[in-house]
């Protein structure tokens, strides 16, 4: 099974998208940072009537991939977090780590708290 990722919301998504970053940063996962989307995996399958979005999101000094069912209209989203979808099979697209834009302040702000910063790289991940 191949996934697309992409790294821009349609537009048709978007308010979707949305609520469910603003669920998730409420929740207990999100443990107190502010995520924002950075990917979403398989748009075409979201534009095409599902109601999981696949969402790359990163906040903090962290990226994860999680999956959320977005129901409902733009007066009242419902959102939840989906177990249904499995994860993906295989080695990952290495262009998700790191996301586009994720980590263009990190790296400023942790250089300005210690006296150097050992970045690894291995495979396009770090």
């Amino acid at each position: 099974m191949s996934l697309k990722v992409s790294d821009t919301i349609p537009d048709l998504l978007a308010p979707r998208v949305e609520a469910a970053v603003a669920w998730f940063n409420t929740s207990p996962d999100a443990a107190g940072d502010t995520f924002t989307v950075t990917g979403m995996l398989d748009a075409d399958k979201a534009l095409g009537g599902a109601d999981e979005l696949r969402l790359i999101l990163c906040g903090g000094d962290r990226c994860e991939q999680r999956s959320f069912r977005v129901t409902g209209s733009e007066a009242l989203w419902s959102v939840e977090l989906s177990g249904n979808i499995p994860p993906p099979q295989g080695k990952p697209q290495a262009d998700l780590d790191p996301p586009p834009g994720a980590r263009l302040n990190w790296l400023d702000a942790v250089m300005a708290q210690h006296a150097f910063v050992v970045l690894l790289f291995y495979r396009g991940f770090w």
